[in-house]
């Protein structure tokens, strides 16, 4: 049995003389959260078009859960795009019943699970209601239901958070990961780099066409990491302190005193040999360590860099 649910490898796509996407390869785990990131026009959607074979890559393979991916999987999908389709003179509950049926549910299976997302969700009263008398949100909510209403192996999801207030995009963010804990796999496509932080396992940049960075969320912030650490200290003199930090090989900045309390904060990057705890004792022989703190790389931080890297 496959561990990953998707395997794309080598995969071109060529528009004319435009290459949308070169030679990318990409490892999709069982019951994770993908997150497929990049600048607009790097490649993103025409790889989501791919998966859902509304176009077909010129080069290279994909697997789903190690089969060739075939007409046969389209059922075992369920995709929300960024651009709604929804047909705004209709009913509510018609038209989702309509939508659930070409998933390939019965009209029984259709209304039962309608009934049930709907209730989840607090919206049932919307059932009568025509689609142009809905707010972007609460369209948004009905084709949230519809994509995952046939409980598929695999949900993409681009830009899934568009159109919701705070309160509405928590109440998704948490059916999201509710779904993963019950099996699915999401590929999760978003430009919302604090989204990406709170929901994905993984990651793969694209950029320009190329993928140009993938792994866990956590072994990619580990190889981005600058080894700073934010430090507060009480009772010095900081331009001694400042001093003996530089004659050690450290590099200090955003230094502050705090006249009211008494307290000096700044930032210590070290290099990449020395122990964190070596900057602990130095400070501890220096004065008390009131806050002593890694700076991790966040996403937004990483997304921009590598970008930048690549592009320069």
């Amino acid at each position: 049995m496959a561990e990953n649910l998707l395997e794309a490898t080598n995969v071109y796509k060529r528009y004319g003389d435009y290459t949308a996407l070169n030679n990318v390869s990409l490892s999709i785990p069982k019951g994770s959260i993908f997150g497929l990131l990049g600048p607009n026009g790097a490649g993103k959607t025409s790889f989501i078009r791919i998966l859902n074979q509304i176009t077909y890559p010129d080069e290279g393979t994909i697997l789903f859960n190690g089969e060739a991916l075939a007409p046969k999987h389209i059922a075992k999908i369920g995709y929300l795009p960024e651009e709604r389709g929804l047909y705004k003179s209709m009913k509510v509950g018609e038209q989702a019943l309509y939508l659930a049926q070409l998933k390939g549910l019965s009209k029984t299976e259709a209304k039962e699970k309608l009934t049930y997302w709907f209730d989840r969700l607090e919206i049932g009263h919307w059932w009568n209601k025509k689609i142009q008398e809905l707010s972007k949100g609460m369209a948004q909510k009905i084709q949230f239901v519809v994509t995952v209403l046939h409980n598929p192996d695999l949900l993409i999801f681009d830009e899934p958070f568009s159109g919701f207030d705070p309160i509405n995009a928590n109440l998704i963010k948490d059916e999201i990961l509710r779904l993963k804990n019950q099996g699915a796999t999401v590929i999760f496509s978003t430009h919302r780099m604090e989204s990406v932080e709170e929901l994905c396992d993984e990651i793969a940049l694209i950029n320009k066409s190329n993928k140009i960075l993938e792994g866990t969320l956590v072994d990619v912030k580990r190889k981005f990491r600058t080894h700073t650490y934010e430090v507060a200290l009480e009772g010095v003199n900081e331009t001694i302190l400042m001093s003996d930090v530089e004659s050690r090989g450290f590099k200090i900045a955003d230094a502050d005193f705090d006249t009211l309390g008494d307290e000096f904060t700044c930032t210590i990057q070290i290099p990449q040999e020395t122990a964190p705890n070596e900057l602990l004792r130095f400070l501890m022989e220096k004065s008390s360590v009131t806050h002593f703190k890694e700076l991790i790389p966040s996403v937004n931080d990483i997304f921009i860099k590598a970008v930048n890297n690549h592009n320069a």
